[in-house]
């Protein structure tokens, strides 16, 4: 069994030479006024504010630490969902688009074929002739319309339409002598899902970056 430790005998009072006091320590106040109670009260309830304040910042700051790193690491997936939305959205039109144009060349299949007429009067309209190459099922609907587009563009050489089997559904060239145009509305699909495709890559590289809500 051990044994207890003792505290070491002191004493509070000490005198000098001469037998004054010269040192007196000072002993625990065992008594207290209802004003000084009052007093330790208020100055306790104030260090447990303080000190709860202390604690409840420090909560706040971890927290919103916490927050700033999830957010961080859930940017780049919200720009990936972003990217992907933007690409469903654009291709999306790029369909609607074909269905509508594809819709509009099976109701007017020579509409395409006067509007270049039309569009290139200044060209042709010294040529003394225009020859026409189609597809055979749009051949056999453009000679009258284009006879009428060339009238109206004031060309008055002569119009011949060819049909070609190799040609594309509703495609067609035109040959004035000292030039020509074409007109494949698959391949001018394609080549607007080709730079439809383009654009989207090179967003996807250096799109503009998500930022938080009241950031940039």
């Amino acid at each position: 069994m051990s044994e207890a430790q003792h505290q070491r005998f002191v004493f509070d009072t000490e005198f000098d030479a001469a037998g004054d006091i010269a040192y007196v320590a000072p002993r625990p106040k065992r008594s207290f006024t209802p004003e000084e109670v009052e007093a330790l009260c208020q100055q306790a309830r104030a260090e447990g504010e303080r000190a709860a304040i202390t604690s409840i910042t420090a909560q706040q700051m971890a927290a919103l630490s916490e927050i700033a790193r999830a957010c961080s690491q859930a940017m780049p997936t919200l720009a990936h969902v972003a990217h992907q939305h933007r690409i469903g959205a654009a291709e999306l039109a790029l369909a609607c688009g074909r269905s509508i144009a594809g819709a509009a060349l099976d109701r007017f299949p020579e509409a395409a074929a006067v509007a270049a007429i039309e569009a290139l009067h200044r060209e042709i309209e010294a040529a003394p002739r225009l020859i026409v190459t189609a597809s055979a099922e749009l051949a056999e609907q453009l000679q009258g319309r284009l006879d009428e587009a060339a009238a109206r563009a004031g060309f008055a050489g002569a119009i011949q339409v060819r049909s070609d089997l190799g040609m594309g559904r509703h495609a067609f060239t035109l040959d004035f002598g000292d030039g020509a145009g074409s007109f494949d509305p698959a391949a001018a699909a394609e080549r607007v899902n080709e730079a439809l495709q383009a654009a989207l890559a090179a967003e996807g590289l250096h799109g503009e970056a998500l930022t938080l809500d009241g950031e940039g």
